[in-house]
């Protein structure tokens, strides 16, 4: 029987539904914080002295970037396997928040740390990109069960709203967790912003830990846990049966490749590039937060209203737009718009790609396609970075040109994303219940 759709604030009121969001208000604090403000002005601080060695910092963080989704990549396809055949998500959320905030507080305790060196490199440096490394691996693990926590929360047309109503108030938690940092922090260290930041995702993620269950579901028999690669390899060879996800798990590679590359460099571009101070940077990355929300919000009622491929495909058209504008030397004004575009793109894409693999996702499967869904995200998570701190590094003399490049290198990246997505037939699809 057809489950009748809830009104949107019985919906956000639902228990459930808002331990859920919370843990999207938990975990955007340490993404916004660690991954895209505080870690990347924590090593261009310490490493880019002069316009090279600007240019080789953001090599440093492309590259630490691209090591954590290079270990997500390795892992995640097992993930979803292990969700379609336990049933379990919750528990392996609080296993993988556990250790990203362990991480987090550590880095914290080492970055300001020099009492020798570790292969030549200052020992707090070395020892907190490390564990950047590895505190990011285990944030996108823990995502992999979360967003396959999703489908169990209400029925295909109530998805968008649930989905928008997370990410929106993740980006509420950005500015609290923003807010929080200068409040307690100010300026005592950059390094103190680490393990605030882990404390603050800790507490914020404990409704989900406390209020959520998974649904009864029948556990499939146990079978050697490195049989999942051969699982997810039969999974990929399945997808090719449904064109739809095939093109679209392309298309979301080379988007997400763009995007989650801009957001992991916005910090050193804003600042090495388009020369905003770094108090500066942190009023445009909130501007930028702020249109986040509004973009998840109001995408998330488009996708319901227009459908999920048109909506997916004027989000990369404004991340073209804001690309061009950044890369471009244009007056320095013009970046806050480029920042909103870049903003209401980061808020949407999560809430439409992840509609659109619940509803492209044959029944019963899902777990195993969100695996390859996050597959898909985090080979883009390592292509782009690495695409980006090659060429900042290759190109290093040229000093801020480089990064124009580097930023260049991302619109091409969207246009191939959008010629696939345009292949992506959604009626191309089993019912969902």
């Amino acid at each position: 029987m057809k489950q009748e759709s809830r009104k949107p604030a019985v919906l956000f009121l639902s228990l459930p539904i808002l331990a859920w969001a919370f843990f999207d208000f938990a975990n955007t604090i340490f993404s916004a914080n660690i991954v895209t403000l505080f870690f990347p002005q924590y090593i261009t601080e310490i490493i880019g002295t002069d316009e090279r060695l600007e240019q080789i910092s953001s090599t440093v963080i492309a590259y630490a970037n691209a090591g954590s989704a290079l270990l997500l990549i390795l892992f995640s396809p097992l993930f979803g396997v292990l969700m379609d055949r336990s049933g379990k998500r919750k528990k392996y959320i609080i296993i993988f928040t556990l250790l990203t905030v362990a991480a987090s507080i550590l880095m914290g305790l080492f970055g300001g740390m020099n009492t020798g060196t570790i292969l030549g490199i200052p020992n707090g440096l070395f020892l907190t990109i490390m564990l950047f490394v590895f505190a990011k691996f285990t944030y996108g693990s823990g995502n992999v069960f979360y967003d396959g926590m999703l489908s169990s929360l209400g029925n295909k047309k109530e998805v968008p709203l649930i989905s928008g109503f997370g990410v929106s108030l993740g980006y509420l938690g950005t500015l609290f967790g923003i807010f929080s940092v200068l409040l307690i922090v100010g300026d005592s260290g950059i390094h103190n912003a680490f393990w605030l930041s882990g404390i603050l995702f800790l507490i914020f993620a404990l409704p989900l830990f406390l209020i959520n269950k998974d649904p009864a579901q029948k556990v499939k028999p146990k079978q050697n846990f490195l049989k999942g690669y051969k699982d997810i390899y039969h999974t990929f060879k399945e997808a090719r049966k449904y064109p739809s996800i095939f093109f679209f798990m392309i298309a979301y590679f080379f988007v997400n490749d763009a995007l989650a590359t801009a957001i992991a460099m916005m910090q050193p571009y804003a600042t090495t590039v388009v020369g905003f101070e770094s108090g500066v940077f942190l009023i445009v990355f909130m501007v930028a937060t702020l249109f986040s929300i509004v973009g998840a919000l109001v995408f998330g009622f488009i996708n319901q209203k227009y459908g999920s491929k048109p909506t997916f495909s004027i989000i990369g058209l404004l991340l073209a737009v804001a690309i061009t504008i950044a890369a471009i030397p244009l007056p320095m004004w013009t970046f806050w718009i480029a920042a909103s575009l870049f903003g209401i793109a980061m808020g949407s894409v999560w809430v439409v790609s992840r509609t659109i693999i619940i509803e492209l996702s044959p029944v019963g499967k899902e777990g195993q396609f969100f695996g390859l869904f996050a597959f898909s995200a985090k080979m883009s998570a390592i292509a782009g970075p690495f695409i980006y701190g090659t060429i900042t590094l290759v190109l290093s003399d040229l000093g801020t040109v480089a990064s124009r490049i580097a930023i260049t290198s991302l619109l091409l990246m969207v246009i191939i994303g959008l010629y696939f997505h345009s292949k992506v037939n959604i009626s191309d699809t089993n019912p969902q219940a």
